[in-house]
């Protein structure tokens, strides 16, 4: 059963139809990517899973999305608990000004976790599972600004995991970095798989086609085709996949 399904999901800004009747269903613990030309309507297809375009005015939302057994459109859910169970993660590492364990039980002391010890060792598993605590581990009260890029969006990982969300939506998590930094990403995501649902929008062809286990393909804010990765990849079956996949136009 899906953990995710979108039925007929239309987005308008004003009155400009940025997504046209996306239907598509995710299944648990599996990496989705999202491609498709700038502009096609894939990010914007991302925020909705966590209700992010609330925050931007003139945004009128039809269809339905459940997550789990919720419909997330509903008028009396609950937003911040939708939040916590859909965390993300952005393009550009966007550590707070803090210490690196400040950041990452952040959440936490949001939601009123005060236990310093319970706070540590959710902190050092958070690290451990975003695949950085060997880095940091010795400078935990270090300002997160001064590490690495690569380090950096790693403890924004740890940051979302720390509040034990079920899904993460990446947004071009590793268009920042640089090529190693994206490998230790990717190698992260691929670990993490076994315990979170992940749906990631990505530009790299490659990345797409290295990590994730389903790919979709947006193209003028409509879902032009969704399948297995690497049935998208050898074998597309429209062609306005196989020609944006072949390098045709993008």
């Amino acid at each position: 059963m899906a953990l995710i399904k979108t039925t007929n999901l239309n987005l308008y800004y004003g009155k400009f139809e940025a997504l046209h009747s996306i239907s598509i269903e995710f299944e648990k613990h599996q990496i989705s990517a999202l491609i498709g030309p700038s502009g096609c309507g894939k990010s914007t297809y991302l925020r909705t899973l966590n209700r992010m375009n609330d925050l931007i005015p003139n945004v009128t939302i039809t269809g339905k999305t459940i997550i789990g057994n919720t419909d997330i459109y509903a008028p009396n859910t609950d937003v911040t608990k939708l939040r916590k169970k859909v965390g993300m993660v952005f393009q550009q590492p966007n550590p707070f000004p803090f210490s690196i364990y400040e950041n990452v039980v952040y959440g936490l002391k949001l939601a009123g976790l005060k236990d310093k010890e319970k706070l540590s060792e959710i902190c050092e598993q958070s690290l451990k599972e975003a695949a950085v605590w060997d880095d940091v581990k010795d400078k935990l009260n270090d300002s997160a600004l001064g590490l690495s890029g690569g380090q950096q969006q790693r403890v924004c990982i740890a940051r979302v995991l720390a509040v034990k969300p079920e899904i993460i939506l990446l947004d071009e998590p590793t268009s920042a970095l640089d090529p190693i930094s994206t490998n230790k990403i990717e190698d992260t995501l691929l670990k993490m798989k076994e315990h979170y649902t992940m749906i990631m929008v990505t530009h790299n062809m490659h990345q797409a086609s290295r990590i994730a286990d389903m790919t979709a393909f947006f193209l003028q804010g409509k879902l032009i085709e969704f399948d297995k990765t690497s049935k998208m990849f050898l074998n597309p079956q429209k062609k306005e996949t196989q020609d944006y996949i072949s390098g045709r136009f993008g």
